[in-house]
């Protein structure tokens, strides 16, 4: 790999970790100290957002009951149905990935930082991604950990957070990817030390070209 200042090859740390697991937050400190943050799910709130470039296909291919009188994804009914239906699934992941790919990637190339945050929530399901990553970074905690976190900030039963950790890899097998783990098990000051110890790390692999 070239050296970080070289905009054509940036130096990509792929950040991922289960619902609940505190990686929009560890995310946030590394733009924080000076990483570019890409955040895949905000590319694809993006491209289903009023005017985006996902919209008519959706429509095309699931109907205008899917899209708001705004021109947005209905973004709950959407998730009800893919959720019941995993052709539908399917079918939405091959409107959605490659443009979120694409964006992503563009986003990436343009990054001003010294190296990428690139935070995928499902990136150990993806082999694509692990491709365009030099390193995989997983925050991790306990699963009764993540189960509690969601029910207090979402405000649903443990049984749809249950269900939502059931279409995820297993936590192992999220660590066994893994070439750095945060443990996210207590506060948010030793979240931040943990993110400056890595990002210390990261300046220097960036430097060095990898």
């Amino acid at each position: 790999m070239s050296a970080a200042g070289d905009r054509a090859t940036p130096y990509i740390v792929g950040l991922t970790g289960g619902i609940g697991s505190g990686k929009s937050a560890a995310a946030q400190i590394f733009e924080e100290l000076g990483a570019t943050l890409v955040d895949t799910d905000a590319v694809a709130h993006a491209l289903t957002a009023p005017g985006g470039a996902a919209i008519e296909a959706i429509r095309t291919a699931f109907g205008a009951d899917y899209i708001s009188s705004e021109g947005a994804l209905v973004r709950a009914r959407m998730r009800e149905l893919v959720f019941a239906d995993a052709e539908k699934k399917i079918l939405l992941e091959s409107i959605l990935h490659p443009l979120i790919r694409e964006r992503s990637t563009r986003l990436s190339q343009a990054a001003r930082g010294p190296y990428v945050i690139l935070m995928v929530p499902l990136l150990v399901e993806s082999g694509d991604y692990r491709r365009r990553c030099q390193r995989i970074l997983v925050v991790d905690c306990p699963e009764q950990l993540q189960l509690e976190r969601v029910m207090a900030r979402n405000g649903i039963a443990a049984a749809q957070v249950r269900a939502i950790m059931a279409t995820q890899v297993t936590r192992e097998a999220r660590l066994a990817a893994a070439d750095d783990v945060i443990d996210n098990s207590r506060d948010r000051a030793q979240l931040r030390r943990e993110v400056m110890r890595l990002h210390a790390r990261y300046l220097q692999l960036a430097a060095a070209g990898g």
